[in-house]
């Protein structure tokens, strides 16, 4: 809706101003520009410590404790501009949240299509496993394939609106090829940091997009002491995992998406392949904002964070007892994207966990490979083997009674198994 005190003050302005700028050009500068933005952000917050944060300033990590910083919404006046209703005429990506987005100006957002992915009901998959509703929510459809779309879309979004112009990201492989897409369509410099032994198709992908590719010999935490030298040498910006703090806003779509299309309820268990752990850190405070907002009531879903067997931080730290998680030693596992041996977030994975009434579960290469077919030949996905581990760690809970009969699961598969070829059986 137009702003008519807004529209008679600008008119005002220029007819008084002794400049020769064009009232078109008023409406265009002043009037429609200002009607772009559309951000609730009041603050960011130190998920830690709480010190709170100018949000329209280039920030890290927070300044007092070294902990990720948490983007905050006026959630009251948000719930007064939009309602449910509205989302209903809106794009079919993670921008139909738009006022629940950091992003002030329409100006700088960068869009490939990335979000509203499919939530599917498996149902052979369900008569496979004897257990209803079962639900996939596939994020191999994502622009770059991956669920990374997601975050790299925000955050970049943000990173040209607040003046960056080169980028750094340690990477496993997917967070680095959706980071090159979205610097290339935004014009900015991309320098990725990939573990050598990274599966092919991920470096050739992050050169095709313009990236300068960095192959590191080690795991992706080798990969992030070479990043922050390099940091600190050229002054690029670090879009690491919860080392800025928009990444994590495009991956709550995730939770936004999953409430909007079951009908603004949510489903007894969510089942998250974690690294990173972002993922499963945004869609607990996703539902925290969709209650506020009234969109939800307060049932939460039980979350799960699966690991493998080879490198399972999270899991040992959450059973026992531990609020951060010690540093994984000699990580190995087919799933690259879960062999992350230390996390920044690891706090927040486990306080949703635990929030949650939650659980972690460790699933062996065996067992991922396994389910990733199963997967496939009764779905028509083909998943990524963190998303087959999902369906690991499915059949675990289920097995003991931890997932009880008729009790909703969505699994995420977070990016596609084409980029896995050397894991796959191609003679049957």
């Amino acid at each position: 809706m137009l702003n008519l005190p807004h529209l008679a003050a600008c008119l005002w302005k220029y007819s008084r101003s002794k400049s020769k700028i064009r009232l078109e050009e008023a409406f265009q500068n002043d009037i429609f520009l200002s009607m772009a933005e559309k951000s609730f952000l009041t603050h960011l917050e130190c998920g830690w410590c709480r010190r709170e944060y100018d949000p329209d300033r280039l920030w890290n990590l927070c300044l007092e404790c070294g902990k990720p910083l948490l983007a905050r919404y006026d959630l009251v006046k948000a719930s007064l501009a939009v309602k449910t209703a509205d989302l209903e005429k809106r794009e079919p990506t993670l921008w139909r949240y738009r006022e629940l987005l950091p992003l002030r100006s329409d100006r700088c957002k960068l869009s490939l299509g990335e979000g509203f992915t499919p939530l599917l009901r498996a149902f052979r998959l369900e008569e496979e496993v004897s257990h209803s509703p079962l639900f996939i929510k596939d994020e191999s459809l994502n622009p770059t394939g991956s669920f990374k779309a997601r975050g790299l879309s925000v955050a970049v979004s943000r990173a040209l609106e607040l003046g960056v112009k080169a980028l750094s990201i340690p990477s496993a492989g997917n967070a680095a090829c959706a980071l090159s897409a979205y610097a290339a369509l935004a014009g900015l410099e991309a320098h990725v940091y990939l573990p050598a032994d990274v599966p092919r198709p991920f470096v050739n992908e992050c050169r095709v997009l313009g990236a300068e590719v960095h192959l590191i010999d080690g795991l992706i935490t080798d990969c992030g002491k070479v990043a922050r030298k390099d940091l600190e040498k050229y002054g690029r910006f670090d879009v690491s995992t919860l080392k800025e703090p928009y990444r994590l806003e495009g991956k709550k779509t995730m939770g936004y998406e999953l409430a909007e299309q079951l009908g603004w309820t949510l489903p007894d268990v969510i089942i998250y392949p974690t690294g990173g752990g972002t993922g499963l850190v945004g869609m607990w405070k996703a539902f925290s904002e969709l209650e506020k907002l009234g969109w939800i009531n307060s049932k939460r879903p039980r979350l799960v964070t699966v690991q493998s067997d080879g490198c399972a931080p999270m899991v040992k730290a959450f059973h026992e007892g531990r609020e951060f998680a010690e540093p994984w030693s000699d990580a190995r596992t087919i799933a690259d994207g879960l062999r992350v041996p230390a996390a920044i977030g690891d706090f927040l994975i486990l306080r949703a966990l635990r929030e949650s009434n939650g659980t972690a579960v460790a699933v062996s290469d065996g067992e991922i490979l396994q389910a990733t077919y199963l997967i496939g030949k009764n779905t028509g996905i083909w998943p990524a083997p963190e998303g087959g581990a999902t369906l690991a760690a499915f059949l675990r809970l289920k097995s003991s009674g931890w997932i009880k009969e008729e009790e909703s699961v969505v699994l995420f598969n977070t990016g596609s198994g084409a980029r896995y070829a050397h894991l796959w059986n191609t003679e049957g």
